[in-house]
């Protein structure tokens, strides 16, 4: 038995005058008796729920077991079953400052007793406080608290930053294909939600090794270690995602991952050191 078709109705959006179930102009649904009833408020609630902690649930699948098809679906138009490749790089850059703030760990807002101390531009950095804190004949520990709060908020606010040169490098590399540039950009924004993630299990294992009385990052072999462990994980995840995205295959696809691996290093320590100059120049 066939189901009959909906009688006209007029949409109370936009006014028109509709013959299907939803408005082929503004898309609005046509309103049932069923959808006044409070069952269907608690129905669309628990919709709405289970909608978005589904798409979230497979993006985070999909970014890690298959990578670059977030990218190749984002692309090609296949964009219902997974969230926005921005909203994807703000949720891991939550979960990754989230996991900062309750950890002694910081990857990328290092301290101002790093910057003086550990950091390869550190001669320069003490020359810089010393010049910027001169006029107001303040010391280096009075101003290291102020630093290092405005450090924090600054890492957290500024970390797109690094999704762009990422995405110029891959223009670069990849210009004789004359993709749009929003190829460059999904990558990218893919690529560092990844990142940002392996970061944050770094950290959770850092701070759990501290937690059993080991001494976390400040052990150097740990740190030696959780660095390689990242580096191996982008190395992989590169290889994994440049074929699919931009069909490279072979020993170019394993040179341009590590390329793409050493170009993230390099801009991790650009990203430190630009949050360095921002932060002492707006604080001093």
């Amino acid at each position: 038995m066939e189901t009959p078709a909906p009688s006209a109705w007029t949409c109370p959006t936009c006014g028109g005058r509709v013959d299907t179930a939803f408005c082929a102009c503004c898309g609005e649904r046509r309103l049932e008796r069923r959808d006044l009833a409070m069952r269907s408020l608690f129905d669309r609630v628990a919709h709405a729920l289970t909608s978005v902690d589904g798409r979230v649930l497979r993006t985070a699948w999909t970014l890690f077991r298959r990578p670059g098809a977030l990218t190749v679906a984002y692309l090609t138009g296949r964009r219902k079953p997974f969230i926005a490749p921005l909203q994807v790089f703000i949720l891991a850059n939550v979960v990754f400052f989230a996991i900062q703030s309750f950890s002694a760990a910081n990857v990328f807002g290092a301290k101002l007793e790093s910057h003086l101390h550990q950091q390869d531009w550190a001669p320069w950095a003490q020359d810089v406080v010393a010049h910027r804190l001169a006029p107001s004949h303040r010391t280096v520990a009075e101003y290291a608290p102020v630093f290092d709060r405005a450090v924090e908020r600054n890492a957290k606010s500024l970390v797109f930053l690094m999704a762009i040169p990422f995405a110029l490098l891959l223009a670069a590399m990849f210009r004789r294909r004359r993709l749009p540039f929003i190829t460059h950009a999904t990558f990218s924004l893919h690529s560092w939600a990844f990142l940002l993630v392996v970061f944050s299990f770094a950290t959770l294992f850092a701070d759990a090794d501290a937690l059993r009385g080991g001494a976390g990052l400040r052990s150097a072999m740990l740190d030696n270690v959780l660095t390689t462990v990242c580096i191996v994980a982008c190395l992989l995840h590169m290889r994994a995602a440049l074929g699919p995205v931009y069909g490279i295959l072979g020993g170019r696809r394993l040179l341009a991952s590590v390329l793409l691996t050493l170009a993230v290093g390099v801009i991790v320590l650009g990203y430190r050191w630009l949050l360095f100059v921002i932060t002492v120049y707006s604080t001093t």
